[in-house]
């Protein structure tokens, strides 16, 4: 390997998130923190070299974002997706949920129906009912062997002709689907015989583990690309979430011009000329790094799941086909989800996210960011082990 995952920098005091917020999430700062979806593991130095080399020069003020960095990734997308787009399509953006915010605005009006897929990354719920908008809820439905798979039956019974956007998350966050050509391609037929726009939030489509293999909704066809906001960006994949840049692509005119009028109100200008640089280069350069992180990635759930297999009866990791965040199957510990924290927070003295947070079909699950080097994730086994063994 050409990179090094063994060990990363400590954040300890520093201003990261996950960090800070330990004595008010957790009660106490003697946890390891394994919630937020950041990695700790070291932004790629090719990242780092470009924006030391921007800084030679004195002055950092607005600018514009360079076409040479979106080219950089819809060239990244078309080699690792397969979908196509143009610098028209684009548009800056500092996060994917500010992305989703502007879609609920721009393509909803008050009292519409938005359709979220339970369970879920909590800011969908967050920002569909900030926006006065009615919350749908299609959960998820789980197989025998525990995997996702969407309930199409329930999405046709609920919509009706108030029902304006779909929320999709593809890869899925917590629940680590990738989903098939054939899932994506029933909730299109939906969408479009409901005149139902959809949001997809693309964030973690380099985080895919072999065999599988992404599909960006606007590719399934010329109709799927007419109905979608694509959100996309490097946050996740090369942990640059600190340089507060993604995407929006559109491709269909109309569309894009009604989100631009959300967009232009809330004035989101260009964002900052080290993010622009930041973004190219890691897109530029990023190709190897990525797949080696997928290796490493991939250990860390391979030790984690190792684990839960020990103490079977007490909790099961589920199949994970993407993302970095462990959907932990805790109904066997007999706990409620009060006591179920505290067991993680002061036996195994670690800090997951509650699944209850992401809607109450997370009800008895914990979700665990491993996307951490080697020897943390040696420490988040030896702490868990023993709380399981003794419990």
């Amino acid at each position: 390997m050409k990179y090094n995952f063994s060990s990363s920098a400590s954040r300890q005091n520093t201003n990261a998130e996950k960090y800070t917020l330990r004595e008010e999430l957790f009660g106490t700062e003697d946890i390891m923190p394994v919630w937020v979806a950041d990695m700790d593991i070291d932004t790629p130095e090719f990242v780092l070299d470009a924006v030391k080399e921007r800084l030679k020069h004195p002055i950092v003020g607005y600018e514009e974002v360079p076409s040479s960095a979106f080219e950089a990734q819809i060239k990244w997308i078309k080699d690792k997706h397969g979908i196509e787009f143009e610098l028209k399509d684009m548009l800056y953006s500092h996060s994917v949920v500010a992305s989703m915010s502007l879609a609920i605005d721009a393509f909803s009006d008050i009292g519409d129906k938005v359709i979220v897929q339970t369970p879920i990354y909590p800011p969908f719920f967050y920002s569909v009912k900030e926006y006065k908008r009615e919350l749908l809820k299609n959960p998820l439905k789980q197989d025998s062997n525990g995997r996702y798979t969407f309930d199409i039956d329930d999405l046709k019974s609920k919509i009706d002709t108030n029902t304006k956007l779909l929320l999709l998350c593809s890869p899925h966050n917590p629940v680590g689907r990738v989903w098939s050509k054939d899932e994506l391609e029933e909730i299109l037929q939906i969408c479009l015989k409901h005149n139902i726009v959809v949001f997809s939030d693309e964030i973690h489509s380099d985080l895919v583990y072999h065999p599988h293999k992404h599909i960006p909704f606007a590719s399934l066809n010329k109709q799927a690309r007419d109905i979608t906001i694509t959100a996309i960006g490097v946050g996740k994949t090369f942990n640059m979430a600190g340089f507060a840049m993604s995407s929006v692509a559109i491709t269909n005119k109309k569309l894009r011009d009604k989100y631009k009028q959300s967009y232009n109100r809330v004035h989101f200008a260009q964002g900052s000329v080290l993010s622009h640089v930041a973004f190219e280069a890691a897109y530029k350069n990023g190709d190897e790094w990525n797949k080696e992180l997928l290796e490493h990635l991939n250990k860390n759930y391979q030790s984690l799941k190792k684990l839960c297999e020990k103490y079977e009866r007490k909790i099961k990791i589920l199949p994970i086909e993407a993302t970095y965040l462990a959907w932990l199957d805790c109904r066997g510990m007999n706990l409620s989800d009060k006591k179920l924290r505290i067991f993680f927070v002061e036996q195994a003295k670690l800090g997951l996210n509650a699944g209850l947070s992401f809607g109450r079909e997370g009800s008895g699950f914990m979700r665990l960011n491993f996307a951490i080097s080697t020897l943390q994730m040696l420490e988040v086994i030896k702490r868990l082990d023993k709380a399981l063994r003794i419990n």
